[in-house]
Protein backbone atom coordinates (compact mmCIF):
# COMPACT_ATOMS: atom_id res chain seq x y z
CA UNK A 1 0.00 0.00 0.00
CA UNK A 2 1.12 3.29 -0.86
CA UNK A 3 1.51 6.16 1.80
CA UNK A 4 2.81 8.73 -0.26
CA UNK A 5 -0.57 9.98 -1.86
CA UNK A 6 -4.23 9.72 -0.84
CA UNK A 7 -6.04 6.16 -0.76
CA UNK A 8 -9.82 5.81 0.00
CA UNK A 9 -10.64 4.13 3.80
CA UNK A 10 -13.01 2.36 1.62
CA UNK A 11 -10.37 0.04 -0.05
CA UNK A 12 -7.66 0.56 2.11
CA UNK A 13 -9.52 -0.20 5.75
CA UNK A 14 -13.61 -1.36 5.06
CA UNK A 15 -14.70 -2.92 1.72
CA UNK A 16 -13.86 -6.27 0.51
CA UNK A 17 -11.65 -7.21 -1.46
CA UNK A 18 -13.91 -8.79 -4.12
CA UNK A 19 -15.92 -5.73 -4.35
CA UNK A 20 -13.39 -3.57 -5.03
CA UNK A 21 -11.98 -5.92 -7.92
CA UNK A 22 -15.58 -5.92 -9.54
CA UNK A 23 -15.46 -1.85 -9.74
CA UNK A 24 -11.45 -2.33 -10.61
CA UNK A 25 -9.87 -0.97 -13.73
CA UNK A 26 -8.77 -4.60 -14.91
CA UNK A 27 -12.31 -6.08 -14.53
CA UNK A 28 -13.60 -3.36 -16.65
CA UNK A 29 -11.63 -3.34 -19.71
CA UNK A 30 -12.04 -6.98 -19.57
CA UNK A 31 -15.61 -6.41 -19.61
CA UNK A 32 -14.91 -4.12 -22.40
CA UNK A 33 -13.25 -6.58 -24.18
CA UNK A 34 -15.76 -9.38 -23.51
CA UNK A 35 -18.35 -6.77 -25.23
CA UNK A 36 -16.28 -6.16 -28.03
CA UNK A 37 -16.24 -10.05 -28.53
CA UNK A 38 -19.90 -10.02 -28.53
CA UNK A 39 -20.42 -7.45 -30.40
CA UNK A 40 -18.30 -8.98 -33.67
CA UNK A 41 -19.65 -12.13 -32.85
CA UNK A 42 -23.70 -10.92 -33.13
CA UNK A 43 -22.29 -8.74 -36.44
CA UNK A 44 -20.93 -11.79 -37.60
CA UNK A 45 -24.31 -13.91 -36.91
CA UNK A 46 -26.20 -11.25 -38.89
CA UNK A 47 -24.13 -11.08 -42.41
CA UNK A 48 -21.49 -8.68 -41.34
CA UNK A 49 -17.83 -9.33 -43.07
CA UNK A 50 -16.36 -10.69 -40.05
CA UNK A 51 -13.75 -14.09 -40.34
CA UNK A 52 -13.70 -16.82 -37.72
CA UNK A 53 -10.09 -15.95 -37.93
CA UNK A 54 -11.24 -12.29 -36.45
CA UNK A 55 -13.10 -13.47 -33.60
CA UNK A 56 -10.82 -16.12 -32.61
CA UNK A 57 -8.53 -13.55 -32.13
CA UNK A 58 -10.46 -11.37 -29.85
CA UNK A 59 -11.54 -14.42 -27.84
CA UNK A 60 -8.08 -15.43 -27.21
CA UNK A 61 -7.17 -12.29 -26.23
CA UNK A 62 -10.38 -11.67 -23.73
CA UNK A 63 -8.59 -13.27 -20.71
CA UNK A 64 -4.87 -12.07 -21.44
CA UNK A 65 -3.75 -9.41 -18.78
CA UNK A 66 -4.83 -5.74 -19.25
CA UNK A 67 -1.36 -3.61 -20.70
CA UNK A 68 -1.99 -0.34 -19.12
CA UNK A 69 1.35 1.16 -19.31
CA UNK A 70 0.08 1.15 -22.99
CA UNK A 71 -3.14 1.90 -22.77
CA UNK A 72 -1.80 4.79 -20.94
CA UNK A 73 0.48 5.92 -23.31
CA UNK A 74 -2.42 5.87 -26.01
CA UNK A 75 -4.76 7.76 -23.82
CA UNK A 76 -2.13 10.82 -23.69
CA UNK A 77 -2.10 10.71 -27.53
CA UNK A 78 -5.61 10.53 -27.59
CA UNK A 79 -7.23 11.86 -24.50
CA UNK A 80 -10.03 8.91 -24.23
CA UNK A 81 -9.96 6.13 -22.57
CA UNK A 82 -12.06 4.07 -24.48
CA UNK A 83 -10.17 5.01 -27.29
CA UNK A 84 -6.96 4.19 -25.85
CA UNK A 85 -8.32 0.50 -24.86
CA UNK A 86 -9.45 -0.09 -28.42
CA UNK A 87 -6.11 0.83 -29.84
CA UNK A 88 -3.82 -0.94 -27.14
CA UNK A 89 -6.90 -4.17 -28.23
CA UNK A 90 -5.87 -3.61 -31.87
CA UNK A 91 -2.45 -4.28 -31.05
CA UNK A 92 -2.97 -7.25 -29.74
CA UNK A 93 -5.30 -8.32 -32.43
CA UNK A 94 -3.72 -6.95 -35.22
CA UNK A 95 -6.41 -9.12 -37.74
CA UNK A 96 -9.57 -8.29 -35.44
CA UNK A 97 -8.16 -4.38 -35.52
CA UNK A 98 -10.07 -3.07 -38.45
CA UNK A 99 -13.94 -4.55 -37.21
CA UNK A 100 -13.25 -3.90 -33.38
CA UNK A 101 -16.19 -1.36 -31.82
CA UNK A 102 -17.51 -1.52 -35.30
CA UNK A 103 -20.95 1.03 -35.39
CA UNK A 104 -20.58 1.22 -31.94
CA UNK A 105 -20.09 4.60 -29.51
CA UNK A 106 -18.53 4.81 -26.30
CA UNK A 107 -21.21 3.88 -24.07
CA UNK A 108 -21.02 0.81 -25.92
CA UNK A 109 -18.53 -0.27 -23.80
CA UNK A 110 -18.73 2.17 -20.69
CA UNK A 111 -22.97 1.95 -19.95
CA UNK A 112 -23.17 -1.62 -20.80
CA UNK A 113 -19.81 -2.70 -18.30
CA UNK A 114 -21.57 -0.56 -15.75
CA UNK A 115 -24.45 -2.57 -16.05
CA UNK A 116 -22.78 -5.82 -15.38
CA UNK A 117 -20.59 -4.48 -12.69
CA UNK A 118 -24.05 -3.29 -10.78
CA UNK A 119 -25.73 -7.25 -11.63
CA UNK A 120 -22.59 -8.47 -10.16
CA UNK A 121 -22.30 -6.32 -7.04
CA UNK A 122 -25.64 -6.41 -6.23
CA UNK A 123 -25.37 -10.54 -5.96
CA UNK A 124 -22.82 -9.69 -3.24
CA UNK A 125 -25.00 -7.37 -1.14
CA UNK A 126 -27.75 -9.87 -1.86
CA UNK A 127 -25.63 -12.96 -0.60
CA UNK A 128 -23.99 -10.08 2.40
CA UNK A 129 -27.96 -9.58 3.29
CA UNK A 130 -29.10 -13.02 3.76
CA UNK A 131 -26.34 -13.08 5.80
CA UNK A 132 -27.40 -10.85 8.25
CA UNK A 133 -30.86 -12.04 7.63
CA UNK A 134 -29.83 -15.89 8.62
CA UNK A 135 -27.87 -14.67 11.98
CA UNK A 136 -30.39 -12.10 13.02
CA UNK A 137 -33.10 -15.25 12.51
CA UNK A 138 -30.67 -17.40 14.58
CA UNK A 139 -30.88 -14.78 17.76
CA UNK A 140 -34.48 -14.26 17.54
CA UNK A 141 -35.24 -17.97 17.85
CA UNK A 142 -33.08 -18.23 20.69
CA UNK A 143 -34.05 -15.34 22.38
CA UNK A 144 -37.79 -15.69 21.65
CA UNK A 145 -39.36 -15.40 24.22
CA UNK A 146 -36.92 -13.25 26.58
CA UNK A 147 -38.92 -10.34 28.13
CA UNK A 148 -37.22 -7.26 28.06
CA UNK A 149 -38.88 -3.97 28.40
CA UNK A 150 -40.26 -1.97 25.61
CA UNK A 151 -39.33 1.67 24.51
CA UNK A 152 -41.74 4.40 23.11
CA UNK A 153 -39.92 7.97 22.80
CA UNK A 154 -36.87 6.19 24.07
CA UNK A 155 -39.19 5.79 27.39
CA UNK A 156 -40.21 2.46 29.53
CA UNK A 157 -42.93 1.26 28.14
CA UNK A 158 -45.08 -2.64 27.65
CA UNK A 159 -42.41 -5.23 27.24
CA UNK A 160 -41.20 -7.16 24.34
CA UNK A 161 -38.93 -9.59 23.64
CA UNK A 162 -35.57 -9.84 23.08
CA UNK A 163 -36.55 -12.09 19.79
CA UNK A 164 -39.31 -9.79 19.11
CA UNK A 165 -36.88 -6.66 19.02
CA UNK A 166 -34.47 -8.61 16.54
CA UNK A 167 -37.37 -9.25 13.76
CA UNK A 168 -37.86 -5.36 13.41
CA UNK A 169 -34.20 -5.91 12.22
CA UNK A 170 -34.99 -8.25 10.39
CA UNK A 171 -37.89 -7.38 8.65
CA UNK A 172 -36.15 -3.89 7.25
CA UNK A 173 -33.22 -6.69 5.78
CA UNK A 174 -36.01 -9.09 3.82
CA UNK A 175 -37.54 -5.44 2.76
CA UNK A 176 -33.93 -4.72 1.09
CA UNK A 177 -33.35 -8.07 -0.27
CA UNK A 178 -36.92 -7.86 -2.02
CA UNK A 179 -35.80 -4.38 -3.13
CA UNK A 180 -32.53 -5.79 -4.54
CA UNK A 181 -34.63 -8.64 -6.28
CA UNK A 182 -36.77 -6.04 -8.22
CA UNK A 183 -34.22 -3.95 -9.18
CA UNK A 184 -32.05 -7.08 -10.21
CA UNK A 185 -34.96 -8.65 -11.91
CA UNK A 186 -35.32 -5.20 -14.21
CA UNK A 187 -31.85 -4.27 -15.04
CA UNK A 188 -31.28 -4.46 -18.85
CA UNK A 189 -28.12 -3.94 -20.92
CA UNK A 190 -28.16 -0.49 -22.83
CA UNK A 191 -27.65 -2.74 -25.69
CA UNK A 192 -26.15 -0.87 -29.18
CA UNK A 193 -27.88 2.19 -29.71
CA UNK A 194 -25.28 4.39 -30.70
CA UNK A 195 -24.78 8.33 -30.65
CA UNK A 196 -27.96 9.52 -29.65
CA UNK A 197 -30.16 5.94 -29.60
CA UNK A 198 -31.31 5.98 -32.82
CA UNK A 199 -29.19 2.86 -33.52
CA UNK A 200 -28.21 4.82 -37.26
CA UNK A 201 -24.49 3.72 -37.35
CA UNK A 202 -26.05 -0.20 -37.32
CA UNK A 203 -28.88 0.80 -39.82
CA UNK A 204 -26.16 1.56 -41.90
CA UNK A 205 -24.25 -1.42 -41.49
CA UNK A 206 -27.03 -3.67 -42.09
CA UNK A 207 -28.50 -1.47 -45.20
CA UNK A 208 -31.54 -0.31 -43.43
CA UNK A 209 -32.84 -4.20 -42.21
CA UNK A 210 -34.31 -2.56 -38.67
CA UNK A 211 -35.17 -6.81 -37.87
CA UNK A 212 -31.13 -7.17 -38.01
CA UNK A 213 -30.44 -4.19 -36.34
CA UNK A 214 -33.38 -5.52 -33.04
CA UNK A 215 -31.91 -8.87 -33.36
CA UNK A 216 -28.20 -8.03 -32.31
CA UNK A 217 -29.84 -6.46 -29.32
CA UNK A 218 -30.84 -9.59 -28.53
CA UNK A 219 -28.14 -11.82 -29.24
CA UNK A 220 -25.50 -9.39 -27.22
CA UNK A 221 -27.86 -9.25 -24.17
CA UNK A 222 -27.79 -13.57 -24.65
CA UNK A 223 -24.55 -13.41 -24.63
CA UNK A 224 -23.85 -11.05 -21.54
CA UNK A 225 -25.93 -12.81 -19.43
CA UNK A 226 -29.05 -10.85 -19.44
CA UNK A 227 -32.63 -10.90 -20.55
CA UNK A 228 -32.74 -8.04 -22.93
CA UNK A 229 -31.75 -4.40 -23.46
CA UNK A 230 -33.62 -1.19 -22.94
CA UNK A 231 -36.07 -0.88 -25.09
CA UNK A 232 -35.79 3.17 -26.14
CA UNK A 233 -32.26 5.26 -25.04
CA UNK A 234 -30.47 8.08 -25.94
CA UNK A 235 -27.13 7.76 -26.12
CA UNK A 236 -26.79 6.10 -22.98
CA UNK A 237 -29.19 4.30 -20.74
CA UNK A 238 -31.27 6.28 -18.19
CA UNK A 239 -29.52 7.36 -15.48
CA UNK A 240 -32.70 6.67 -13.65
CA UNK A 241 -31.41 3.32 -13.23
CA UNK A 242 -28.28 4.03 -11.06
CA UNK A 243 -30.54 6.14 -9.30
CA UNK A 244 -33.00 3.00 -8.39
CA UNK A 245 -29.25 1.09 -7.52
CA UNK A 246 -28.13 3.73 -4.99
CA UNK A 247 -31.28 3.86 -3.66
CA UNK A 248 -31.68 0.33 -2.79
CA UNK A 249 -27.89 0.87 -1.03
CA UNK A 250 -29.32 3.72 0.85
CA UNK A 251 -31.98 1.67 1.95
CA UNK A 252 -29.74 -0.69 2.80
CA UNK A 253 -27.72 1.94 5.25
CA UNK A 254 -31.06 3.04 6.72
CA UNK A 255 -31.96 -0.49 7.71
CA UNK A 256 -28.22 -0.87 9.23
CA UNK A 257 -28.02 2.22 10.65
CA UNK A 258 -31.54 1.64 12.72
CA UNK A 259 -30.04 -1.83 14.09
CA UNK A 260 -26.75 -0.25 15.11
CA UNK A 261 -28.04 2.85 16.28
CA UNK A 262 -30.15 0.65 18.75
CA UNK A 263 -27.18 -2.10 19.99
CA UNK A 264 -25.32 1.85 20.88
CA UNK A 265 -28.45 2.53 23.04
CA UNK A 266 -28.75 -1.08 24.82
CA UNK A 267 -25.14 -1.31 24.88
CA UNK A 268 -25.10 1.56 27.28
CA UNK A 269 -28.02 0.04 28.83
CA UNK A 270 -25.78 -2.98 29.39
CA UNK A 271 -28.52 -5.01 28.36
CA UNK A 272 -27.23 -6.53 24.92
CA UNK A 273 -23.01 -5.81 23.45
CA UNK A 274 -21.56 -5.98 20.13
CA UNK A 275 -18.62 -8.76 19.79
CA UNK A 276 -15.39 -7.91 21.86
CA UNK A 277 -12.24 -9.62 21.28
CA UNK A 278 -9.92 -10.78 24.15
CA UNK A 279 -6.94 -8.26 23.27
CA UNK A 280 -9.40 -5.35 21.98
CA UNK A 281 -8.87 -1.97 23.21
CA UNK A 282 -12.25 0.42 24.28
CA UNK A 283 -10.67 2.95 25.03
CA UNK A 284 -6.48 4.45 24.80
CA UNK A 285 -7.43 6.56 28.45
CA UNK A 286 -9.80 4.97 30.37
CA UNK A 287 -9.25 0.89 30.32
CA UNK A 288 -12.68 -0.51 31.55
CA UNK A 289 -14.47 0.75 28.74
CA UNK A 290 -15.93 -1.50 26.12
CA UNK A 291 -16.85 1.15 23.11
CA UNK A 292 -20.11 0.09 20.55
CA UNK A 293 -17.05 0.59 17.90
CA UNK A 294 -18.34 -1.63 15.30
CA UNK A 295 -22.05 -0.30 15.51
CA UNK A 296 -20.77 3.35 15.68
CA UNK A 297 -18.82 2.59 12.59
CA UNK A 298 -21.71 1.17 10.66
CA UNK A 299 -23.07 4.67 11.88
CA UNK A 300 -20.80 6.46 10.00
CA UNK A 301 -20.71 4.49 6.85
CA UNK A 302 -24.51 4.97 6.56
CA UNK A 303 -24.81 8.32 6.76
CA UNK A 304 -22.37 8.61 3.87
CA UNK A 305 -24.38 6.10 1.71
CA UNK A 306 -27.52 7.71 2.65
CA UNK A 307 -26.33 11.43 0.86
CA UNK A 308 -24.94 9.45 -1.87
CA UNK A 309 -28.32 8.94 -2.90
CA UNK A 310 -29.39 12.71 -3.09
CA UNK A 311 -26.36 13.58 -5.27
CA UNK A 312 -27.12 10.25 -7.47
CA UNK A 313 -30.52 11.45 -7.77
CA UNK A 314 -29.61 15.05 -9.11
CA UNK A 315 -27.21 13.26 -11.70
CA UNK A 316 -30.41 11.40 -13.35
CA UNK A 317 -32.29 15.16 -13.20
CA UNK A 318 -29.71 16.76 -15.07
CA UNK A 319 -28.89 14.82 -18.13
CA UNK A 320 -30.32 17.17 -21.00
CA UNK A 321 -31.65 16.01 -23.94
CA UNK A 322 -29.67 12.99 -25.32
CA UNK A 323 -27.14 13.13 -23.35
CA UNK A 324 -24.57 15.41 -21.58
CA UNK A 325 -21.08 14.61 -19.79
CA UNK A 326 -21.35 15.68 -16.83
CA UNK A 327 -22.38 12.78 -15.46
CA UNK A 328 -19.54 10.62 -16.20
CA UNK A 329 -16.82 12.22 -13.77
CA UNK A 330 -19.97 12.11 -10.99
CA UNK A 331 -20.35 8.69 -11.15
CA UNK A 332 -17.04 7.47 -11.47
CA UNK A 333 -17.12 8.16 -7.67
CA UNK A 334 -20.65 7.92 -6.63
CA UNK A 335 -21.62 4.43 -8.10
CA UNK A 336 -18.36 2.65 -6.96
CA UNK A 337 -18.16 4.44 -3.57
CA UNK A 338 -21.86 3.76 -3.01
CA UNK A 339 -21.11 -0.07 -3.60
CA UNK A 340 -18.48 -0.32 -1.65
CA UNK A 341 -19.88 1.58 1.38
CA UNK A 342 -22.28 -0.81 1.43
CA UNK A 343 -20.15 -4.00 1.33
CA UNK A 344 -18.44 -2.28 4.35
CA UNK A 345 -21.60 -2.00 6.26
CA UNK A 346 -22.47 -5.38 5.52
CA UNK A 347 -19.51 -6.98 6.47
CA UNK A 348 -19.94 -5.06 9.92
CA UNK A 349 -23.18 -5.99 10.53
CA UNK A 350 -22.44 -9.68 9.32
CA UNK A 351 -20.07 -9.49 11.99
CA UNK A 352 -21.60 -8.20 15.14
CA UNK A 353 -24.91 -10.19 14.46
CA UNK A 354 -23.15 -13.18 14.52
CA UNK A 355 -22.36 -12.93 18.28
CA UNK A 356 -24.61 -9.94 19.90
CA UNK A 357 -24.09 -10.46 23.94
CA UNK A 358 -26.79 -10.69 25.67
CA UNK A 359 -27.49 -9.84 29.41
CA UNK A 360 -30.76 -11.36 31.00
CA UNK A 361 -30.03 -10.30 34.77
CA UNK A 362 -29.59 -6.89 33.78
CA UNK A 363 -32.79 -7.05 31.44
CA UNK A 364 -34.25 -8.61 34.66
CA UNK A 365 -32.97 -5.52 36.60
CA UNK A 366 -33.92 -2.77 34.65
CA UNK A 367 -37.73 -4.77 34.12
CA UNK A 368 -37.99 -5.14 37.49
CA UNK A 369 -37.82 -1.49 38.14
CA UNK A 370 -40.09 -0.37 35.53
CA UNK A 371 -42.44 -3.53 35.73
CA UNK A 372 -44.98 -1.92 38.57
CA UNK A 373 -45.97 1.00 36.75
CA UNK A 374 -46.60 -0.97 33.74
CA UNK A 375 -48.30 -3.49 35.89
CA UNK A 376 -50.75 -0.71 37.37
CA UNK A 377 -52.94 -1.32 34.58
CA UNK A 378 -53.87 -5.41 35.13
CA UNK A 379 -53.78 -4.45 39.10
CA UNK A 380 -56.41 -2.12 38.84
CA UNK A 381 -58.68 -4.55 36.09
CA UNK A 382 -57.73 -6.92 39.07
CA UNK A 383 -59.12 -4.94 41.78
CA UNK A 384 -61.97 -4.18 40.08
CA UNK A 385 -62.94 -8.14 39.67
CA UNK A 386 -62.49 -8.15 43.18
CA UNK A 387 -65.74 -5.77 44.12
CA UNK A 388 -63.57 -2.05 43.47
CA UNK A 389 -64.43 0.84 42.42
CA UNK A 390 -62.62 1.47 39.11
CA UNK A 391 -62.74 5.10 39.08
CA UNK A 392 -61.46 5.05 43.01
CA UNK A 393 -59.07 2.48 42.24
CA UNK A 394 -57.60 4.50 39.12
CA UNK A 395 -56.96 7.54 41.23
CA UNK A 396 -55.46 5.87 43.90
CA UNK A 397 -52.76 4.49 41.98
CA UNK A 398 -52.10 7.35 40.50
CA UNK A 399 -51.22 8.89 44.01
CA UNK A 400 -48.96 5.75 44.69
CA UNK A 401 -47.42 5.87 41.02
CA UNK A 402 -46.18 9.56 41.64
CA UNK A 403 -44.95 8.95 45.19
CA UNK A 404 -43.28 5.82 43.82
CA UNK A 405 -41.97 8.00 40.72
CA UNK A 406 -40.50 10.39 43.07
CA UNK A 407 -38.90 8.09 45.15
CA UNK A 408 -37.25 6.76 42.27
CA UNK A 409 -36.09 10.06 40.66
CA UNK A 410 -35.44 12.32 43.25
CA UNK A 411 -34.13 9.81 46.29
CA UNK A 412 -32.40 7.18 43.91
CA UNK A 413 -34.49 4.73 45.64
CA UNK A 414 -35.89 1.03 44.66
CA UNK A 415 -39.64 1.20 42.89
CA UNK A 416 -42.00 0.68 46.41
CA UNK A 417 -45.15 0.93 44.18
CA UNK A 418 -46.08 -2.63 45.02
CA UNK A 419 -45.23 -2.23 49.16
CA UNK A 420 -47.64 0.95 49.03
CA UNK A 421 -50.86 -0.65 46.99
CA UNK A 422 -50.16 -3.89 49.40
CA UNK A 423 -50.05 -1.58 52.39
CA UNK A 424 -53.13 0.26 51.33
CA UNK A 425 -56.50 -1.85 53.24
CA UNK A 426 -58.14 0.21 50.39
CA UNK A 427 -57.43 -2.15 47.64
CA UNK A 428 -57.55 -5.54 49.74
CA UNK A 429 -55.22 -7.05 47.95
CA UNK A 430 -51.56 -8.69 49.76
CA UNK A 431 -48.30 -8.45 48.42
CA UNK A 432 -47.65 -11.80 47.37
CA UNK A 433 -51.12 -11.66 45.30
CA UNK A 434 -49.42 -8.56 43.22
CA UNK A 435 -46.14 -10.28 42.72
CA UNK A 436 -48.11 -12.86 40.78
CA UNK A 437 -48.91 -9.92 38.72
CA UNK A 438 -45.46 -9.30 38.09
CA UNK A 439 -44.48 -12.00 36.36
CA UNK A 440 -42.55 -10.50 32.65
CA UNK A 441 -44.19 -13.33 30.56
CA UNK A 442 -47.93 -11.88 31.50
CA UNK A 443 -46.93 -8.43 29.41
CA UNK A 444 -45.35 -9.74 26.17
CA UNK A 445 -48.72 -10.05 24.29
CA UNK A 446 -47.69 -12.43 21.42
CA UNK A 447 -44.02 -11.37 21.05
CA UNK A 448 -42.99 -14.83 20.69
CA UNK A 449 -45.86 -16.02 18.60
CA UNK A 450 -45.02 -12.97 16.13
CA UNK A 451 -41.54 -14.26 16.36
CA UNK A 452 -41.98 -17.28 15.33
CA UNK A 453 -44.59 -17.21 12.90
CA UNK A 454 -42.35 -14.23 11.18
CA UNK A 455 -39.33 -16.55 10.77
CA UNK A 456 -41.72 -19.33 9.83
CA UNK A 457 -43.50 -17.64 7.47
CA UNK A 458 -41.48 -15.04 5.70
CA UNK A 459 -37.76 -15.65 7.10
CA UNK A 460 -37.13 -19.10 6.62
CA UNK A 461 -38.70 -19.22 2.93
CA UNK A 462 -36.59 -16.48 1.98
CA UNK A 463 -32.96 -18.24 3.34
CA UNK A 464 -34.63 -21.64 1.79
CA UNK A 465 -34.65 -19.77 -1.56
CA UNK A 466 -31.77 -18.17 -1.78
CA UNK A 467 -29.64 -21.48 -0.42
CA UNK A 468 -27.11 -21.53 -2.77
CA UNK A 469 -26.48 -17.50 -2.66
CA UNK A 470 -26.21 -17.38 0.88
CA UNK A 471 -23.72 -20.79 1.05
CA UNK A 472 -21.44 -18.19 -1.78
CA UNK A 473 -21.23 -15.36 0.77
CA UNK A 474 -19.13 -17.97 3.18
CA UNK A 475 -16.69 -17.72 1.10
CA UNK A 476 -16.59 -13.61 0.70
CA UNK A 477 -13.94 -11.94 2.45
CA UNK A 478 -15.01 -9.86 5.55
CA UNK A 479 -12.92 -7.42 6.66
CA UNK A 480 -14.00 -5.26 10.32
Amino acid sequence: MSHDRYQSPLSTRYASDRMQYLFSEEFKFKTFRRLWLSLAKAEKELGVNITDEQIAELEAASDLPVDFDLAAKYEKETRHDVMAQILALGDICPKARPIIHLGATSCFVGDNTDIVIMANALKIIKAKLLKVAKNLADFAKEYRSLPTLGYTHLQPAQLTTVGKRATLWLYDIVSDIEDIDYVLSNLKLLGSKGTTGTQASFMEIFSNDEEKVKKLDSLIAKDMGFDACVPVSGQTYSRKVDSKVVKVLSGIAESSYKFAEDMRILQSFKELEEPFEKSQVGSSAMPYKRNPMRCERICALSRYLISDMQNCANTAACQMLERTLDDSANRRIAISEAFLCADAILNIYINVSSGIVVYPEIIKKRITAELPFIASENILMDCVMRGGDRQKMHELIRKHSMEAGKRVKELGKDNDLIDLIAADERFGISKAELEKLLEPSLYTGRAASQTDEFLSDTVYPLLKRNADLLSACEDFELQV
